[in-house]
């Protein structure tokens, strides 16, 4: 029996309709001309789909004889229309029911003896590339981390909403890393455009070769002025970025010795990988743990501490003054990844080391120069990205000048990759120079997130808790954290993406919010209400459960620890009456004209004429 008949009839029963094709490939894939699986023998028995096998065991028999023409009509005769619905009145659901558990059971035994050994060569010798291929996707089916993409096109003149497959079924996306909505902004796209027009599509090739053009070496000094740094290189993503410089700062300091957070991002974890160097795993934001580490390691050996700012599945943040204090004492140098914090923070948007500090940069925000004994000046390597806040895509690193030329030497994730085109390079910089102009969007989107919170936390909706611009919602299940993102979607027309392991751990899989300063008050209340209805109709545990079950992932801990935001009430306005007011009643959102000029400024002596008078005017 091959398991396409199986795949093709098995819809119709109740049990063996939810079996994945790993389990009828298994099963199937016991039978040979002269053996019935288990599977096929149950199944038989069934009146729905019994025929239908019998019906297809009859049609390869008579294939022996007959040519395909007269097989395919012998199919075309049997090939009845079922009623789905009268497979739940089935008689024999628990022969089904059996098959069904068979087939489960030969399934985990089978995944059991794979992960074992390699799979079985065919009887050519060769290895059997296929069966490899299968096996591994199986094991991301059974346990659940298997990764679906939903088709969700934003529209620029309406994001936060989008569309799907269908261009008329409109989503709110509430999953976006473009967090301040800067992919719409009109100075960008008037930017983008403008260059686009004036040096094409692409770069033309690599840094060395073709690709490096006035308008990278001037987004390069805007990203050094940003973070008050002597020099800044631009990579094509922040995951190269990571890779490429701690590989090559790894690999290049005689005996380093790396110590890695235990939450940092797959592309600092690559990165270390790549460097050949020692690493080190410390406790998530452990201080303890991390200076016992580091003083079991002699002072002169070279250290590094490599940790994020705002951690994105759980939205922590790093004490980064504490571990400076520490690098000092132990002789390490810092890396600091700020990917899911510039933009967001901080007077200049650069970043949680420069909020830290956000009196002292705000009353010297139109220098590049450091603010001395300033967390950020302390911090040795700053990478982040221009993917998220700014809203365009691309990576960078910020440091000293020898640093920074280090790695532009020596890192192939550099050298050998092919420059961001122009466009991309300059509207990055006009993303940047408005962001590091005014603060309305992210203090705006800060709001927002604090309404959310607060929404969230009076339905008894657990909130993992932490002080950044990230809502993550515990659902603590794989499948049913995929089915409430799915029930969002299809019932609610509201797209928040689910994440699972490897992302975070299993138990605390979630649904991961993300707030603009688009998003409307009925936009908000609209996404508690769905969410509210999504945990009654799936059962799912609210904050009040996990406090009877002791906690999970910060949810419900027997000992609460309190976690005060990033931005104060006195940063956000709150206090002197400045804080942007919340969207709503059709309002629509403001571009600054003044920080228009500002990034009009930046750019026109590479880019000519000035922006259109169209940009300089509320969106």
């Amino acid at each position: 029996m091959q398991v396409s008949s199986l795949l093709r009839f098995s819809g119709v029963c109740p049990f063996l309709g939810h079996s994945t094709a790993g389990s009828l490939r298994t099963l199937a894939g016991t039978a040979n001309q002269s053996t019935t699986s288990a599977l096929t023998a149950n199944a038989m028995r069934c009146p729905m789909m019994g025929p239908k096998l019998a019906a297809i065991s009859q049609a390869r028999s008579y294939a022996s004889v007959a040519g395909q023409q007269e097989v395919a009509e012998l199919h075309k005769q049997k090939d009845i229309a079922f009623d789905p619905t009268a497979a739940g009145k089935c008689p024999h659901a628990k022969a089904a029911q059996e098959a069904a558990a068979i087939a489960q059971n030969e399934v985990d035994m089978k995944s059991a003896e794979a992960a074992r050994a390699p799979p079985v060569a065919p009887a050519s010798g060769a290895f059997d590339y296929q069966s490899f291929y299968e096996t591994e996707l199986d094991k991301k089916h059974k346990d659940k981390s298997y990764r679906y993409f939903n088709n969700i096109n934003r529209l620029a003149e309406k994001f936060p909403v989008a569309h799907t497959a269908k261009t008329h079924d409109e989503v709110d996306v509430w999953c976006s890393n473009d967090y301040l909505g800067m992919s719409k902004n009109p100075v960008v796209l008037a930017t983008m455009k403008r260059t686009l027009d004036k040096y094409g599509a692409g770069a033309g090739g690599t840094r060395n070769i073709a690709g490096n053009g006035a308008l990278h070496l001037s987004l390069e000094d805007e990203l050094a002025s940003l973070h008050r740094k002597p020099a800044a290189l631009v990579f094509s993503s922040c995951y190269v970025a990571n890779d490429a410089c701690l590989a090559t700062v790894g690999s290049k300091l005689p005996g380093c010795v790396i110590f890695s957070d235990s939450m940092n991002h797959a592309s600092m974890i690559q990165g270390i990988r790549h460097s050949g160097a020692k690493k080190v795993i410390f406790r998530h934001n452990d201080l303890a743990d991390l200076e016992a580490k580091l003083a079991a390691v002699p002072k002169s050996t070279p250290k590094l501490i490599a940790f994020e700012s705002v951690y994105s599945m759980c939205g922590s943040v790093a004490p980064i003054e504490a571990i400076c204090d520490l690098a000092d004492q132990y002789g390490a140098i810092t890396f600091l990844d700020e990917v899911h914090a510039v933009g967001m923070y901080g007077p200049g948007g650069a970043g949680v080391a420069e909020h830290l500090d956000f009196e002292a940069h705000a009353a010297t925000r139109d220098s590049a120069e450091p603010v001395k004994n300033s967390v950020m000046d302390r911090i040795d390597i700053i990478t982040g990205t221009l993917g998220k806040a700014y809203g365009i895509v691309g990576g960078y690193i910020a440091g000293s000048a020898d640093l920074v030329d280090l790695v532009r030497s020596y890192a192939p994730g550099f050298i050998f990759t092919t420059s961001l085109p122009p466009a991309i390079v300059a509207g990055a910089q006009a993303s940047i120079a408005y962001q590091r102009e005014f603060m309305g969007d992210r203090r705006l989107q800060q709001l927002n997130t604090r309404e959310v919170k607060r929404q969230l936390d009076e339905l008894d909706i657990p909130v993992v808790p932490g002080p950044s611009h990230i809502i993550p919602v515990l659902v603590g299940d794989a499948a049913l954290a995929k089915e409430a993102s799915d029930m969002l979607l299809s019932k609610h027309k509201i797209y928040v993406q689910s994440i699972n392991y490897p992302t975070v751990s299993r138990g605390e899989e979630r649904l991961r919010i993300t707030p603009t300063p688009g998003h409307t008050t009925e936009h908000i209340a609209h996404l508690v209400s769905s969410v509210n209805q999504v945990f009654d109709k799936l059962n799912l545990k609210r904050t009040s459960e996990w406090v009877a079950l002791g906690g999970r992932a910060g949810v419900g801990m027997p000992v609460p620890v309190e976690v005060k935001p990033i931005w104060t009430d006195k940063q956000l306005g709150l206090k002197d009456g400045t804080a942007p007011t919340r969207l709503g009643g059709g309002k629509k959102g403001v571009v600054r004209t003044e920080a228009v000029k500002i990034a009009e400024q930046r750019l026109t002596h590479l880019l000519g004429s000035e922006m259109p008078k169209s940009v300089s005017a509320t969106a």
